[in-house]
């Protein structure tokens, strides 16, 4: 039997869906995927799993999601309402976009981007584990590699949720991963390097000596950063993007990462090389904001928008 829930999710405006979910697209649709103006993905509520689906309503200015939950087991009252923040969550629908645009507006490039992804806002995962195991995925080697190795780490470890003849998968608990031994990891393409660092933070959560959801509490971005720096494999390029992704912490800014010195590069200096400290630097002007602002870059790069 299968069970549905439905209801309407608030964001602040302006939020355009369409944008905000593009970024998902071609994504495998057994664990997360944006098409035909639907968004689906399997989260975690209570413990239980569950299938989000998700459709616009309303308009840029005036945005309203509708949301259908599904699972083969009865949704509470409680899992609704974690379903409904994981959604929130997801879409990052409270973040109010205005005073970003305000502090940005002096710039040239970041006011001519703003103005043709208006209404995008970035996407922040469930939880800070998946965030952070993401990262440590992704360190230094392409992001089409490492989705590959992501999606294998999903469907591999991760819980399953058969729906009308579909199964979907949802993203491996910390418990699960802290004991997936390391050649199995190694056949998902990560190194054993990365196989132990993702092991070890495991483990520290699975036995509840680390507990990063706490993390998003700090108002210190340094506190933050200094205490994952203590977990091995963590360094500042890892901890900057496990608070972007899994925190919404849009002050931080990896200004390491070479695909977004190559994106910055592209609009700020005509493709030359450019080096972290000059990253940095153009920032300045992007205030709290310098995440959301590479964000933009990003996407801006990812769909050839010229400014």
């Amino acid at each position: 039997m299968i069970y549905t829930e439905k209801v309407t999710v608030p964001a602040l405006p302006p939020f355009s869906f369409e944008l905000s979910s593009e970024i998902f697209a071609n994504g495998d649709t057994q664990i997360r995927n944006y098409e035909n103006g639907r968004f689906w993905q399997v989260i975690r509520a209570n413990g239980k799993l569950i299938l989000v689906t998700v459709e616009a309503a309303g308009t840029v200015d005036k945005p309203e999601l509708h949301a259908d939950f599904k699972s083969n087991t009865k949704i509470s009252v409680e899992d609704k309402k974690k379903a409904k923040a994981a959604v929130n969550t997801i879409f990052s629908l409270d973040l109010a976009l205005t005073p970003f645009y305000e502090t940005v507006k002096g710039d040239q490039v970041m006011n001519s981007i703003t103005r043709k992804l208006w209404g995008l806002k970035n996407p922040t995962t469930p939880s800070v584990f998946e965030a952070l195991v993401d990262a440590i995925v992704e360190q230094q080697i392409s992001m089409k590699v490492a989705t590959s190795i992501e999606r294998k780490i999903v469907k591999n470890f991760g819980d399953t949720l058969d729906l009308e003849d579909q199964v979907y998968y949802a993203y491996p608990t910390p418990q699960r991963l802290a004991a997936v031994s390391t050649e199995e990891f190694r056949r998902c393409g990560l190194s054993f390097r990365k196989a132990e660092y993702i092991k070890g933070a495991s483990a520290l959560i699975a036995d509840g000596k680390l507990d990063l959801e706490k993390l998003r509490s700090y108002e210190s971005s340094e506190q933050i950063i200094r205490e994952l720096d203590e977990i091995k494999g963590i360094g500042v390029w890892t901890a900057e993007f496990t608070m972007l992704r899994g925190m919404q912490r849009l002050e931080a800014l990896p200004a390491d990462d070479l695909g977004l010195r190559r994106d910055i590069s592209r609009y700020y200096r005509d493709g030359n090389g450019i080096k972290s400290a000059e990253v940095r630097k153009i920032a300045e002007g992007w205030g709290n904001w310098k995440g959301l602002a590479a964000y933009y870059l990003v996407v801006a790069s990812m769909l050839d928008i010229d400014v």
